[in-house]
């Protein structure tokens, strides 16, 4: 295992998120607790020694599982524990030690060496700001409660700055991959988090998985041109590894397969390991996930004056993916659960506001029906 500095410790690059754990009945509630166990054994062995959950992973029952496993086998001293606020369902003041509280209960532990505010936007943090988050965390650490404090962050790129500077915060987890250097905080807040000193924890290094498929079709035959011997999670993980102010990869592994390639990986790279050769694969790589767009959308946010609030970009990123990537049914499945009806496509009344603001000059309309069809038929 490869090690990366922090303060005074040194983290795994390598880090363990728990919210992919084995399932039984396909219910993500029950965790399959010896499957599950054999992971994380695997991983501690192995000198993964960053851990990372949160109050809703698994419908609210990572938590409560990780705690046990570490107290019944004696190695929590052996890990860093991270977990999150769930800071959406914080509406009153005391409701943060509250959550924070219960949390430590669940994990079994009197100190949680990283807690983070979960999935901040410019919006929520505003909130947080007004119920007092700031003395709730200059609390937290006085107690000993917490040993880090930072936040996970969804939102876009010009928001993230202004929050890293609103408290000295020690930490920080974005999405990073090769396809997502512009997405939300990026390579730029990679960069700009890392200039301040903080730890930069990765989430989404292979986009849920979709770096990662097997290549099949036009995508089997781009990787067979390749002069490599790099598997594409190999590729990357690799990616991230190569990057000096990179802290640690979360991968959320879900079987002991996964933590065994992952673990083999973790161990041969560090920074400036990436050649020239990969970094052209990647870029081609790009090339080619980017061909397969229905929706030339850079995110811009432009159209969001939407009459009806239908959340276009969001729209047109799982149309989008569903064919880069080949995960029809994850697009599908994200549409119909993340997107309210009375926000969905077909609510469109065909104003033409939209159009008339969209720097791409795309037919906004055409393109949202397109999506709706699509994203709404039978798997």
């Amino acid at each position: 295992m490869q090690y990366r500095p922090f303060k005074e410790l040194n983290l795994s690059q390598l880090g363990f998120g728990t919210m992919r754990f084995p399932i039984k009945y396909n219910n993500e509630k029950l965790i399959d607790e010896k499957a599950a166990g054999q992971c994380l054994q695997a991983a501690i062995d192995a000198g993964v020694n960053y851990f990372d959950t949160a109050w809703p992973y698994h419908k609210q029952a990572s938590e409560p599982f990780l705690g046990k496993f570490l107290a019944n086998t004696g190695q929590r001293d052996k890990v860093q524990l991270a977990t999150k606020l769930p800071c959406w369902q914080c509406h009153d003041p005391a409701d943060a030690d509250r959550y924070l509280d219960e949390q430590l209960k669940r994990l079994q532990t009197d100190h949680i060496d990283f807690y983070l505010l979960h999935a901040l936007d410019s919006y929520r943090f505003k909130k947080l700001l007004e119920l007092g988050i700031i003395d709730f965390m200059d609390r937290a650490k006085a107690s000993g409660k917490v040993r880090c404090l930072g936040f996970s962050f969804h939102d876009l790129s010009a928001e993230f700055e202004p929050i890293l500077d609103a408290y000295p915060f020690d930490f920080v987890q974005i999405q990073l991959n090769y396809m997502d250097e512009s997405f939300q905080a990026g390579l730029a807040g990679l960069k700009a988090a890392h200039a301040r000193g903080m730890g930069v924890m990765i989430m989404e290094p292979l986009r849920g998985g979709q770096l990662a498929a097997k290549p099949e079709g036009d995508l089997a035959e781009l990787w067979q041109s390749f002069d490599t011997s790099l598997t594409p999670p190999e590729l990357g993980f690799k990616y991230l590894y190569n990057m000096p102010e990179v802290t640690c990869v979360l991968s959320g592994m879900s079987d002991l397969r996964q933590v065994q390639e992952n673990i083999a990986i973790a161990g041969k790279y560090t920074a400036g390991c990436l050649t020239e050769d990969e970094k052209e694969m990647i870029q081609k790589l790009r090339s080619f996930y980017k061909s397969r767009m229905k929706a030339d959308c850079t995110g811009c946010r432009y159209c969001n004056g939407c009459p009806q609030i239908i959340p276009i970009p969001s729209i047109f990123k799982y149309y989008n993916e569903a064919f880069m990537y080949g995960d029809v049914a994850a697009s599908r499945k994200k549409y119909r659960t993340n997107i309210k009806n009375k926000l969905k496509a077909d609510q469109c009344t065909g104003c033409g506001q939209c159009e008339e603001h969209c720097p791409q000059n795309l037919e906004i309309r055409a393109l949202l029906r397109e999506a709706h069809a699509f994203l709404m038929a039978e798997d």
